[in-house]
Formats: C-alpha cells, sequence, structure tokens
C-alpha cells in the first residue's frame, strides 16, 4: 500500500491486520503496521536491508521521515547505517559518556568539562554499568530515591537529572539509542525562591573594614620585608604604598557588589570589555551563563574602582590589554577561596558565599525600589522566575495592595 505518511493518516490506520505503507514523499520510508496495534517506523536502505526507526507513539511522522532521510543519506556515501545500532548494543553509559558524549561536549559545551565530571561522578556505579538500551526511568526514579534518601538537595538532584537526559538526547540524536527513555521522568519540584543571602548593613561595613585592614596588613608586611633587605644590602621590593590596592581581591569584590558579575564573567573580563569613557561593562554571551550578551552601566564606587586599578597597571607601552583580572602567570583565575575565606573570617561574617556578592547586589537593588524586570536584564536571567526570589524584599508593593481591600 502506498501513501503518504502523516498524522492524519496515523488516526485511520487498518486495525486487527499487518499492513506495510510505503511513503510516497521518500522513497524507502515505510510504516509497518501490525495486527498487534505496534506500529514501527522503518526505512529500506538497500536489497534486503532495512532498519526500525522508532515507534509511532515516540516519532511524528515528519521526525520519523527526517531520521529515514539521514539513514538513506549514511548508507549513499557508503556509512552502514546499522553500525551506529551495533555500538549502541556495545556501549554502556559510562563508556558512552567516557567515549562519545564528553569529547563532543568538552568540544561544544561551554560547561562541558564541568557537565561530564558531573556525570561521572553520579552515575559511574550501577546505573553506568548498564547497557545504553538498558536504561530506563524507573531505574532513574530509583537512583533519584536513594540520592534523596542520603541528604542530596532536591535541586542538586534534578541538575544531574538534567545533565542525565541531555546527554541520552543527543544518543539519540546520534543512532544510539530509538527513543529516549526519560521521557516521562520529571524534575522534583523546589523552592525557586529559596533563601537569598545578602549582608546587612553592620555585615558589610565589616566586610569594607575587613578589607582595609588587609590592604594596610600586606603594605606594613611590605614595609617591613624592605626594612629587613635593606638592612642586609638586598634589592628593595616594589612598595605597595603606590598602588590603589595590594591585590586582586579588593577590587574584585567591590566590583562584584555593585554589577552583580558571576564569578566566571568576572575571571574573564577583559579590558577590551571595560568602557570607562561610556561608564559600561560588556558581558558577552560565550562568558555569560545565559548565553546571551548583556550590558552593565558602572556606578561611581565601580568607576572608581575600574580607573584606579587599570593605572596601578599602566606599562610603558600603555594601558593595560588582556584580562581584567590575571592569575600569576597571566591566566584566567581559577579560584580566590584561600583569601576569600581569610577575608570573611577577619569581618566575622559566615555563611556567606562568593555568590552571594550578586544575590547581595539584587537584593539592594529591590529594596531601594528598582523593577524587577530591570533587576532581571542587570543580572543577565533569561527568565523572570530566577528574578522573583527576590521580590518579597519590596514587600511594600503587596502591602499596599492588600491596602486596597479595607473598608472606609
Amino acid at each position: 500500500m502506498k501513501a503518504a505518511i502523516t498524522i492524519t493518516l496515523l488516526r485511520r490506520l487498518p486495525e486487527g491486520q499487518d499492513v506495510d505503507i510505503y511513503d510516497t514523499r521518500l522513497t524507502g520510508f515505510t510504516l509497518r503496521c501490525r495486527a498487534s496495534g505496534k506500529h514501527t517506523y522503518r526505512v529500506v536502505y538497500g536489497r534486503g536491508k532495512a532498519m526500525t526507526l522508532g515507534s509511532v507513539d515516540v516519532l511524528t511522522p515528519m521526525q520519523a521521515r527526517a531520521r529515514a532521510k539521514e539513514v538513506l543519506r549514511d548508507a549513499a556515501s557508503g556509512v552502514d547505517p546499522m553500525a551506529a545500532k551495533r555500538a549502541a548494543k556495545a556501549h554502556t553509559l559510562q563508556s558512552f559518556i567516557r567515549e562519545v558524549y564528553g569529547p563532543w561536549a568538552k568540544a561544544h559545551l561551554k560547561t562541558g568539562a564541568a557537565i561530564v565530571a558531573r556525570l561521572n561522578a553520579c552515575f559511574d556505579a550501577d546505573l553506568g554499568a548498564k547497557k545504553l538500551t538498558e536504561v530506563t526511568g524507573w531505574l532513574v526514579e530509583k537512583w533519584r530515591a536513594e540520592r534523596l534518601k542520603s541528604g542530596t538537595a532536591p535541586a542538586t538532584v534534578n541538575r544531574d537529572i538534567g545533565a542525565l537526559k541531555a546527554c541520552l538526547a543527543r544518543a539519540v540524536d546520534w543512532g544510539h539509542l530509538e527513543a529516549h527513555p526519560l521521557t516521562r521522568v520529571k524534575l522534583s519540584s523546589v523552592d525557586i525562591k529559596g533563601v537569598v543571602r545578602f549582608l546587612d548593613d553592620d555585615e558589610e561595613r565589616r566586610l569594607r573594614q575587613a578589607m582595609e585592614a588587609r590592604e594596610e596588613r600586606m603594605r606594613a608586611d611590605r614595609d617591613s620585608a624592605n626594612r629587613w633587605r635593606q638592612a642586609r644590602g638586598y634589592a628593595l621590593l616594589r612598595s605597595l604604598r603606590d598602588d590603589a590596592f595590594v591585590d586582586h581581591l579588593a577590587p574584585m569584590v567591590i566590583l562584584s557588589m555593585n554589577t552583580g558579575l558571576r564569578r566566571g564573567e568576572l575571571f574573564a573580563l577583559q579590558w577590551a570589555d571595560v568602557d570607562l569613557g561610556r561608564a559600561l561593562l560588556t558581558i558577552h554571551g560565550h562568558t555569560a551563563k545565559s548565553g546571551s550578551t548583556r550590558y552593565l552601566p558602572l556606578n561611581a564606587e565601580a568607576m572608581a574602582v575600574l580607573k584606579s586599578w587599570k593605572a596601578q597597571h599602566r606599562t610603558e607601552e600603555g594601558d593595560p590589554v588582556g584580562l581584567v583580572f590575571p592569575g600569576r602567570e597571566g591566566e584566567v583565575l581559577a579560584s580566590v577561596r584561600k583569601s576569600w575565606a581569610g577575608l570573611l573570617r577577619d569581618a566575622r561574617i559566615t555563611g556567606f558565599r562568593w555568590h552571594d556578592l550578586r544575590h547581595h547586589f539584587a537584593s539592594r537593588l529591590v529594596q531601594l525600589g528598582t523593577d524587577l524586570n530591570v533587576v532581571r536584564e542587570l543580572l543577565g536571567h533569561s527568565d523572570i522566575k530566577m528574578t522573583l526570589r527576590y521580590s518579597h524584599l519590596a514587600p511594600e508593593h503587596r502591602a499596599a495592595a492588600v491596602a486596597k481591600l479595607a473598608r472606609p
């Protein structure tokens, strides 16, 4: 039987009989209907050579036809379309991540290395040893239950499952699986607002005082070292009294508090992205979590910090180039964990992460009456839902609305 294989055709398939329907739009593309009610798409790519593409319950006719075109294209170029399916039978989830998905993710995804590390850490035991075709929603649900029982936060488990689903989606795209096994696995419900940690006025004052004390302590240590060297006739080290800052920590903290930059965006910031003339920072899409470029205005304090930091690093050749906050060898910083922890200890601040500087920036904006959509744009959130976590900090709007209900 010949007919155009479409959604309309699927609605009037013959019942109780075995029929093969040959597509009139693409030679070789067929729909195999069985009396049992199991209907599948197939593609014939040579004499006596055919392969199943998937069930009508999983693929639409358009998706199946597109996949059939890929198979026919591979066959025409001399590639065996069944090779991928044979490879899938040989691959475990772990080997697929290691040999196929991992190299691709590291080459094409901005956070590919971190995603692969997450997959290897989470699925390297029982589930990782399963064949790709043996991974089911039930097994993942059991894995999820054990993770939650061990105390892992639901949001963390959601990220793990999200990474796995993305990995298996590629396995489907590349022909290693006929259908995605986790389409019905839903993410756990989480409180997207959660608790936002930001500094109160006293904590911010103590943090700033601790930064000033740290700067003076390091200058005094350098002065002491130079007195020791001078007494022994050694060459003197560069005096830190001539610099606006002793190192990168204070300017990074102040800039973060005034711009809400993510740590990765701050580490990757280039002088070419700093426009002091227009008081503007450009955050390029390849460094932003959302993948979209955004522009951040600089307030007076951020401008003063960047101007002083730039002047401090000016050379005989002119203004500094490259990274704004490079590592010792000019490389991208990997971490400021040690100096940051020491600063928090000196300021007597607990339960505050570097990322919370971003929350502090947003929280202060909302408390000062800034519209949430403006805050969303400044933070680079692609969805207003992420920004709504700060809405409780501007309760006067809701209070005003409820006040209108009061009868005179």
